[in-house]
């Protein structure tokens, strides 16, 4: 079956666009996600074991969950997709501490895909963030409340994805077109295939409850190491999330350059170690939910390099109520989102005098 846009543009299930095709396909974030499913698109370009891959994938159909009361289905050519680092402790992911009452979204950025999907934007959101959660239906058909003052990553933990989806879009004003969630230990596993990410320090850091410790220099990263750094929150800066965001967003522009390095076409076995790691890593949306449809997804991400990438973070202050907590500045907030929403660059003017972690330029 197929859907209409508003323009009368009929989209395949799989298809993974609901806006208008240029010569050179489309679309991907670039982030964990979208470096996952160029793995992936290399291991279904060469043939190698369609099944086995395609049941590493569990998909989340968030359409039919969110129904039709979502933002207009825009056509400018641009592409956006939430992508959700989870921080669950079921399984493997214990290690990293107790499970206090289900999963949260610990990592989330908004990436927006520019039309010719030559360069990107990234809006990390910190969870930390008080919001207006819209009420919502989470996956087993119960019916969550909306709540005012609700930390952001409440959204994912009391009602999954779909939750974590439509709260976005509530405070974006902006359809998401694709959902990816990455988890703990599948993020390791899919560092060590690639054989680690080379990152600069320019100071030490040191951080019992990530197990990080680094002195000042360069180092290459293994799967441990890098969830470590993506984590790490009390040594850096003033201790708070938005020091943390500063380091995710510097490792990931570092990850970038690492995917786009390495020569796994050349490398069968390492190439198919690669595609293993990253289905197994990824919780996607039902339109990407193979491999067949990761081909697709993945195939505009050569156009985009790491110097093409603008990463921000959502403009907030520090709560006057409760200095453990962010707010958005709204009328900074609103510059953001409408440029998103008008394919334009984020103005500088937007992230001016926000809060940050002061943990910027400590990797590079």
């Amino acid at each position: 079956m197929t859907e209409q846009n508003k323009g009368g543009r009929a989209r395949g299930a799989g298809s993974g666009t609901r806006r208008k095709q240029r010569a050179g396909r489309r679309k991907a974030p670039v982030l964990i996600s979208g470096a996952a499913a160029v793995l992936v698109l290399g291991g279904a370009a060469l043939g190698y074991v369609y099944l086995k891959l395609d049941g590493n994938l569990q998909g989340v159909d968030i359409n039919a969950q969110l129904g039709k009361e979502r933002p207009d289905d825009v056509d400018n050519g641009s592409l956006d997709i939430l992508v959700l680092g989870s921080d669950s402790r079921s399984g493997d992911n214990g290690a990293y501490g107790k499970d206090e009452g289900g999963a949260r979204s610990d990592t989330a950025m908004v990436v927006h895909v520019y039309e010719g999907h030559k360069k990107a934007s990234v809006v990390s959101i910190p969870r930390d963030t008080l919001i207006t959660r819209p009420s919502c239906t989470d996956a087993r058909g119960t019916a969550v409340p909306g709540e005012r003052r609700a930390m952001f990553n409440t959204a994912y933990e009391v009602g999954g994805p779909a939750c974590a989806v439509k709260t976005v879009e509530s405070m974006s004003g902006i359809r998401m077109d694709h959902y990816i969630e990455v988890d703990f230990t599948g993020f390791k596993k899919l560092i060590d295939e690639l054989g680690g990410v080379e990152i600069t320090t320019t100071k030490a850091i040191k951080d019992s409850k990530s197990h990080l410790d680094l002195a000042p220099g360069t180092h290459t990263l293994d799967g441990e190491q890098s969830l470590g750094l993506v984590r790490t929150r009390k040594s850096v800066g003033d201790g708070s999330d938005l020091g943390r965001i500063q380091l995710q967003q510097a490792f990931m522009k570092a990850f970038i350059e690492q995917v786009k390095g390495v020569g796994v076409l050349t490398n069968p076995t390492k190439l198919y170690g690669l595609a293993d790691a990253a289905t197994k890593a990824i919780t996607p949306d039902s339109e990407l939910d193979s491999v067949q449809k990761l081909m697709g997804f993945a195939k505009g991400l050569s156009g985009i390099s790491a110097g093409n990438v603008h990463m921000v973070t959502l403009p907030v202050r520090y709560d006057p109520r409760d200095p453990n907590r962010v707010v958005p500045l709204d009328a900074q907030a609103q510059q953001v989102w409408k440029a998103l929403k008008g394919d334009l660059p984020i103005p500088a003017s937007a992230t001016e005098d926000t809060a940050t972690g002061q943990a910027g330029g400590l990797v590079r």
